[in-house]
């Protein structure tokens, strides 16, 4: 593995008055010539149905950008926010869209980011992922590259993470986990097995996040590593990170 690769999840939204009851969904009117739906939420699928304009179809859920409506007729597909922008509510007013905000951030279920920084000395490079079981408790895995100038090494950990004030805007959190990290020298100066380069590691660290805006959030951590090696000789490493996520 030369990079990392994070591939974020689909982020989800609201509508306001999206549903009163279970079978009760907002309906939006088709102001313009068509209303294309497309099998999935994103430009890269295609189009299979086309709704005329002033028909009605039915809002179902949203995902980031991308709506999941259904027609008169029963068929279900996926709708740009831009060309929903252009429907009417069944009054004739313009569709009006509810934004995230700091509320949805202290409620969100997962959240996903890239964060870099320093390891010891060495660049690193992390990609993670989170889920709440409540909102002041996650558990997260994580990715990491750390570029050295004799070796490059990859960790994975798995975290538990404590936020005791998610409904703050700058909201402190805490953590603690395990994992393993495996090093690749650059070149071979001794004679090591592939199960020598590899350790277990334990982590403990603080961090804070701060809500920007919509769905993006700042991080910004410390962690202390102990990286548990064959030789009973323990390495402790420092590392410092900070990026961008998204939630939701």
């Amino acid at each position: 593995m030369r990079s990392l690769i994070l591939i974020l999840t689909l982020l989800t939204g609201t509508l306001p008055a999206l549903a009163h009851a279970a079978d009760d969904y907002f309906r939006a009117q088709v102001a313009e010539p068509y209303l294309e739906l497309h099998t999935g939420a994103g430009r890269g699928y295609p189009v299979f149905h086309v709704v005329d304009r002033g028909a009605t179809v039915e809002v179902i859920k949203r995902r980031t950008d991308w709506f999941l409506v259904r027609t008169q007729k029963g068929k279900q597909g996926w709708v740009s926010r831009d060309a929903m922008a252009q429907t009417l509510t069944l009054a004739g007013l313009p569709t009006q869209f509810a934004e995230p905000d700091i509320g949805d951030f202290s409620r969100r279920r997962w959240e996903a980011g890239l964060i870099g920084g320093d390891f010891e000395g060495a660049d690193v490079a992390t990609a993670y992922g989170a889920y709440a079981f409540t909102p002041n408790l996650f558990v997260e895995g994580s990715v990491s590259q750390i570029f050295g100038d004799f070796s490059d090494s990859y960790m994975g950990l798995v975290s538990l993470v404590a936020q005791p004030f998610p409904e703050w805007r700058l909201s402190p959190y805490f953590t603690v986990g395990t994992g393993l990290i495996y090093t690749d020298p650059k070149s071979t100066l001794v004679d090591e097995s592939d199960d020598d380069r590899t350790d277990q590691v334990g982590s403990t660290g603080a961090g804070v996040r701060l809500y920007l805006t919509r769905r993006f959030v700042l991080r910004a951590e410390y962690r202390r590593n102990t990286i548990f090696q064959d030789k009973d000789d323990n390495q402790e490493i420092d590392a410092w990170q900070a990026g961008i996520g998204f939630f939701f």
